[in-house]
Formats: C-alpha cells, structure tokens, sequence
C-alpha cells in the first residue's frame, strides 16, 4: 500500500520535432512515493523511485534518457552491506516489465494460480519478493519502456550504438556506472539478473562492467536463458529438443500411462539419459544410420514426445517446434500450444498446417500486463508522461553478430572468485528449453573448474515460471538463499 504522498527531485526535459510533432522526453527526472509490504510473514516500508536518467557520451552530452524503476528497503542504516539487484529483461526489444511486476518486485499482477489473466486488471502485494534481502532496479533499455534515444541535431538516431549484442552491453555498462555512482551503491554487493535475451545482456555486462568500468560482482542469475553464444547446433541441438517435448506432452497427459503416472521430476533425468547416451550417438550418423536404428529411434522418440512414429520419421527424427507445438493437441483437442509457455492452449483457424497461428502465450500474458503496467506506474507511482509504454519497441535490425557473451561470462567468473551464477528454467518452456540451459551450464566453463559457482533450478512452468503461483514462491526463495550464499564473510578476500 501507498503510505505517504510522492516526492518529486528535480526535472529536466528535452523536445525534439518528429512529423511535424513535438515530442518531450524527460531526461533527467524522478519521483518517489513511500510504500509497505509484506514479505513471508514480516511487514517494512520501501521507496519506489522512479526516473529517467541520461546515457552521456564522451563529449558530456546526453545520447539517451532510460527510464528505471529502484526499490529501496527503507530503515537500512549501512547500504554499503546491502545487496543490489540490477534488473533486465530481453526480446531485444521488450521493457523491464515482466520480472518487474510479476516476480521478483514488492508488486505483482492479479492472475490466477496458473497465471492466467482475470479481470478486473492490476496488482496487488507480493509477499514473496526479494526486497526484504536486497534492493532492486529494473533498467528497460533504449526504445523500451520510456526509454528513448536522444535525436541528433538532424532528427537521427544512431541506431547502430544501441541496437546490436555489443552495442547493447556497451552503453548500459556506461549507464549504469553513472547509476550506481548517483544512488551511492559502489560499496554494495551486487547482482545481474537477466531473462531470455536478457541473460545473453547480462552475460556480457558481467565482463564489460567488471574490465571497463571496474565494476565486480557477485552473482550473476540467468532466467530462462538464450544460447549466450555457446554453440549447440547440429544433432546436439535435434537431441536436445526431446527432454522439453516429453515435459509438455506429460502436461497434457500426451504419453503413455506408465510415463504419465510418473512425477515430472521423476521422468525427465530418464529423457534426459537417453537423449545424451543413445539418441545423440543414432543422430551423429545422418543419412548413413541403420535403417533398423532409425526405426528404433523413432519408436522411443514416438514414446517420449506425445508424437506418432510417422510424423518423427517423416521429418526424419528432426521435429521442428513450431510443428510439435502445432501437432501435439492436434488430433487430440485439436488446440495448438504455446512456444514460451506449453501449458497454454491456442485455438487456429484450421487444424491443418505446419505451426500455430500465433503465441497462445503471450497473448494471454499482454492481457494482463498492459493494463497493470501502465496504471501501476502511472497511479500508484506517479511517474507521469505522454510517451507511450513500449512493451516491445523498435529495435530492429538488431546486429547479433559478435555474440560471445557465454565466453564473457566465463572469463568474468575467472577473473572474479566472489562470482557465482544461478540459472533458472521452466519444464514447459518451448522458446528456451530447460535442457538447452543445462546444456550451456556445462558447457560454459570446459575446465570444470568453477563448477562448483554454477548452479540449476528448474519449475513445473513456462518461460516466466514465476506466473505460476506457486513457482513464484520458490523462485524467490532460490533468488533469496543464493544471494545470501555468495555474499562473502567479512574480511573474507577474494581470491583462489
């Protein structure tokens, strides 16, 4: 709940014409409002500040104006011990919403236990939050959000400094450094947490920020991540996709009744094994496998997926997933399911064809977060402005040449021995499967050295496993006890 009126700080805006148009972006702005929550039993109050804060470049003139949203517990008296979260989500191209109000922040939308939309739209308390452990700022980059970039005095956009793999890690490093030097927090412990294409940017910043601004960290937590540039193509990618095709036809009851009358966690390490020790070696092979192995391989493919025998052998044991998700209900429900999130059904014009007509997923998903997003930053935080919300903005083309973001990580976690990193996956996740996170788990360091600093967490969810209710608990709670397990005792000096 809102306790106390808002506070603004100073205001600085700059208007530029687009189309005839006036347009004025805040640039160097905030308000804070005062709030309380409850957290596993424990009430505190926090602020809420929210702004929009300049990128400089090297001439000390503003490039662009990103909006953020920082959480801070109130009543701490040594931040300097306190540890900062530093929030983005991905796409490219999408706003720091999703991990905002629906999982780690002290607000969260009002979706049933499974994480559909109900109406009336908004949010309420999150009484699960990691506020009460760690302060928290969610950074939308540029063209997200409110985020905008700063026209030259032509009215362009150099969208090459912004919309690229590298580009992208480069100017947030940079912003937030001036971040991190406003609100005082070098002193703090910090953290980087990243969803979907957002964990191939938080891969890179934990380089970029640690050898460019001299910025160390101390863990580093990938939600539902991308392949982060490790390289997985080939039969590894085609054995890959099976353990994620057996999750999704378990939910919906898809396989045989003795793999169906197994627990989820029970069955999946047996898809596991047989995708690595026996499929993997049959796919090797090609066109030049037995043709008796590839009638075996198709039979348990058959068994493990929900999917007929003909149908694998037709695509020659390479099932693409826009067609598993298109054949999965086909004959069954006639529904098709979702890419991110498999638990949701979606309804084409014809049961006929090659993959759904659209994301059943995400489209229940901006059902419930437009509207909340848009009123709670409005109403309840009293940021105010005519720029639109961009759920997804204009980032493309995106350069997503260069990518060796996994390798940054890497060497991030070498150079530093405070780093640690916490990956986290939903089973029904069909756009970023949970075995292809674990397969970049252990490929990421080939030495197997820092194995020990890499950890797995996976949830009976989807791509945002924490819209699932009671994922949403446990979640938090992995966040909160790896936080706590990598802060450093004191006096404690980082090294080997």
């Amino acid at each position: 709940m809102r306790k106390i009126a808002f506070l603004f700080s100073f205001c600085l805006f700059i208007s530029f014409t687009v189309n005839a148009q006036k347009v004025e972006i805040p640039l160097d702005t905030s308000v804070t409002t005062q709030h309380s929550v409850s957290i596993n039993g424990k009430s505190f109050d926090y602020s809420a500040e929210t702004g929009m804060l300049p990128l400089w470049n090297e001439a000390g003139e503003p490039e662009a104006s990103l909006f953020y949203t920082y959480y801070t517990r109130n009543g701490i008296k040594n931040r300097e011990n306190r540890p900062l979260v530093i929030s983005f989500n991905g796409g490219p191209g999408s706003a720091s919403v999703w991990m905002h109000i629906a999982y780690t922040g002290p607000r969260v939308l009002k979706i049933d236990d499974e994480g559909f939309p109900v109406q009336p739209y908004g949010i309420k308390e999150n009484p699960h939050s990691i506020l009460d452990v760690a302060d928290i700022v969610y950074v939308n980059p540029v063209n997200t959000g409110y985020s905008r970039p700063i026209p030259d005095k032509d009215g362009k956009v150099d969208r090459e400094r912004f919309f690229g793999v590298e580009a992208d890690i480069e100017y947030l490093a940079e912003w937030l450094n001036t971040f991190v030097t406003r609100k005082g927090r070098w002193l703090s412990p910090k953290y980087l947490i990243g969803e979907s294409y957002g964990t191939t940017r938080v891969s890179g910043l934990a380089l970029e920020l640690q050898n460019s601004q001299w910025m160390y960290l101390n863990g580093v937590i990938l939600v539902s991540p991308t392949e982060i540039g490790l390289d997985r193509e080939g039969p590894v990618e085609v054995a890959n996709r099976l353990p994620y095709f057996a999750a999704a036809a378990w939910y919906h009851n898809a396989l045989p009744s003795e793999l169906q009358n197994k627990e989820l966690e029970e069955l999946l390490p047996e898809v596991e094994n047989y995708a690595i020790n026996e499929l993997l070696p049959v796919l090797v092979k090609g066109g030049f496998m037995e043709d008796s192995d590839k009638e075996a391989v198709a039979e348990r493919m058959a068994y493990y997926s929900g999917l007929s025998k003909k149908v694998i052998l037709q695509n020659n044991l390479e099932v693409p997933f826009g067609y598993f998700w298109k054949e999965l209900l086909r004959d069954k429900e006639g529904y098709t399911v979702g890419r991110l999130d498999s638990r949701y059904k979606g309804l084409d014009a014809k049961e006929a064809g090659e993959r759904p007509d659209y994301n059943s997923e995400l489209t229940s998903w901006l059902h419930s977060f437009t509207p909340a997003i848009n009123h709670y930053l409005r109403e309840e935080l009293d940021f105010k402005t005519d720029l639109k919300y961009f759920m997804f903005g204009p980032v493309h083309p995106w350069d997503r040449s260069g990518n060796n973001t996994g390798e940054n990580l890497r060497q991030a976690m070498a150079q530093n021995p405070n780093l640690d990193v916490l990956i986290q996956s939903g089973y029904f996740d069909g756009a970023t499967t949970y075995f292809n996170a674990k397969y970049s788990m252990w490929q990421l360091d080939p030495s197997g050295k820092m194995k020990d600093r890499l950890s797995f967490k996976g949830y009976q969810s989807g791509h945002m496993m924490y819209l699932r209710s009671e994922d949403l608990e446990k979640a938090n709670d992995d966040l909160r006890e790896f936080i706590q397990n990598t802060l450093p005792g004191e006096g404690t000096p980082a090294k080997y």
